[in-house]
């Protein structure tokens, strides 16, 4: 169930705001006057949903590619290369 605060309760209680955010690894929705107005989220959640939405961003490349028909990398290929990174960062 989402957490829905006023305006008021964050510019009169930001510190409890933070604290339940933290607690509850959710956002909490802001409104005004009624209304749904912001959404206010962890610095933690914010990187999470940064990093999903780079995936479904490089998701959405691939999917469009192969429907192209173009041909990706064989999984031994990819895992070969990969491997190669990480010794040559070590």
């Amino acid at each position: 169930m989402p957490i829905i605060k006023p305006i008021s309760d964050l510019r009169n209680k930001a510190n409890e705001i933070s604290s339940l955010i933290h607690k509850s690894r959710e956002p909490v929705f802001i409104t005004k006057n009624g209304e749904g107005d912001m959404v206010v989220m962890s610095l933690a959640q914010y990187g999470q949903l940064q990093m999903k939405l780079d995936l479904y961003a490089k998701l959405a490349v691939a999917q469009s590619q192969a429907a192209a028909g173009k041909k990706g990398r064989s999984l031994s290929r990819v895992m070969r290369d990969l491997r190669k990174r990480i010794r040559e960062s070590e």
